[in-house]
């Protein structure tokens, strides 16, 4: 298999810690120049039409996107160790902790950098800093939902380490690297507890 990667991008960064946690190996990860606009040359917009990465090319040659999916088809490749949950009820809360993280952390910050930070002008034409500006105060609103969850369990998701917490790591990982976001520095001490311990883990590969 192949994977479809761009350096320093969250949602790669997502699948290949992910793959990291399982101990996968043998999956051959292609560079993607996102910042060069290789996201739209005709050879990867074959593979996505929606030209973004990561995506995941299978042995058969079919092309799996989305970063949720591509977990969702390794963990079922790949069962040990569970990441998204044991039995109906398990998942359930653990893909609901996950979603949150991914549409009240992740997604806000995400908007937040493309539209602010000259570096990611390219990939937003235009950029609306304005509303650039509201995603990040919307970052603060979901930053306070995680750090108040992570007062009452170690976890994202519960008491132990899950999908949902790769989500909500690499978010804040981009945040404090476009938008120098740090949480302990404006109050959020739970959550700062938390993103030093996650980045002691073997998986997350970099500073």
């Amino acid at each position: 298999m192949k994977l479809y990667v761009s350096s320093h991008a969250p949602n790669p960064r997502r699948v290949t810690m992910f793959i990291a946690e399982k101990g996968i190996t043998g999956i051959e990860n292609v560079t993607i120049d996102i910042l060069a606009g290789e996201q739209h040359s005709e050879s990867f917009v074959a593979k996505n039409p929606l030209a973004r990465v990561p995506a995941l090319e299978l042995d058969d040659g079919r092309v799996l996107c989305e970063t949720r999916a591509i977990c969702s088809y390794l963990e079922g490749l790949y069962p040990e160790p569970n990441l998204m949950g044991e039995g109906f009820e398990e998942r359930a809360f653990i893909e609901m902790a996950d979603r949150r993280a991914e549409l009240h952390l992740f997604a806000q910050i995400a908007n937040s950098a493309r539209h602010t930070h000259p570096a990611l002008a390219a990939l937003e034409k235009p950029q609306f800093p304005d509303f650039g500006a509201s995603q990040g105060e919307k970052v603060r609103e979901g930053a306070r939902w995680l750090d108040g969850a992570l007062a009452n369990h170690p976890y994202v998701a519960g008491h132990r380490f899950t999908i949902a917490d790769i989500t909500a790591f690499c978010a804040l990982e981009f945040a404090r690297g476009l938008l120098k976001f740090k949480p302990g520095a404006e109050g959020f001490n739970n959550l700062q507890e938390w993103r030093d311990r996650i980045a002691a883990r073997p998986s997350v590969g970099r500073p």
